[in-house]
């Protein structure tokens, strides 16, 4: 076998070659990046959505007649109230002069949301000072709850409310007041 060493002008061009591959490698990998950032939007787009829907569904619920909840009757009903003091939202909330109503909303709930529930009654007396000595109930609502995650809701005390066809079914048998 004989094997011949390469020349400069070989040697040269075997690098551009290269570089020419590189640059083209670099160009579908950032072809590839943009396409991604743009499923990204999108995929946030739909989740957001998915969420405002859910938000809306359960608000309008309450809103029509369904204001017995926690085996109170509330007189006011707010939707996406933002703190004050706190960078913090809360999804529903029924007022009246002795108790407060708090329901968090989420499209698919996981039981990682419940602790963050559970918060939303001291972000909510720390935002309304108002309201420090009014009971606080609290509520997760959702599109869909599985098995484990009704059971983190009764262990917690909070209420769990769902969809059902047309309306909303709340179990509120376990309520705590908080």
């Amino acid at each position: 076998m004989n094997i011949q060493p390469a020349t400069p002008e070989i040697v040269w061009a075997m690098l551009r070659e290269l570089a020419e591959k590189q640059a083209e490698t670099d160009r579908q990998m950032k072809e590839t990046d943009r396409k991604l950032d743009k499923v990204g939007i999108q995929l946030g787009g739909i989740s957001n959505n998915q969420g405002r829907f859910a938000e809306e569904y359960f608000f309008n619920s309450f809103e029509r007649g369904k204001r017995n909840f926690f085996g109170e009757k509330f007189d006011v009903i707010k939707k996406n109230l933002k703190g004050i003091k706190t960078d913090d939202e809360f999804d529903i909330v029924m007022l009246n002069g002795q108790t407060v109503g708090i329901v968090e909303v989420k499209y698919k709930a996981h039981e990682n949301d419940v602790p963050k529930v559970l918060e939303k009654a001291n972000t909510f007396r720390v935002n309304f000072a108002e309201y420090k000595s009014h009971m606080i109930y609290l509520g997760l609502a959702t599109m869909a709850f599985y098995p484990e995650l009704e059971q983190a809701c009764i262990d917690n005390g909070i209420a769990i409310i769902k969809q059902a066809g047309d309306t909303i079914v709340i179990n509120d048998e376990h309520l705590k007041a908080f």
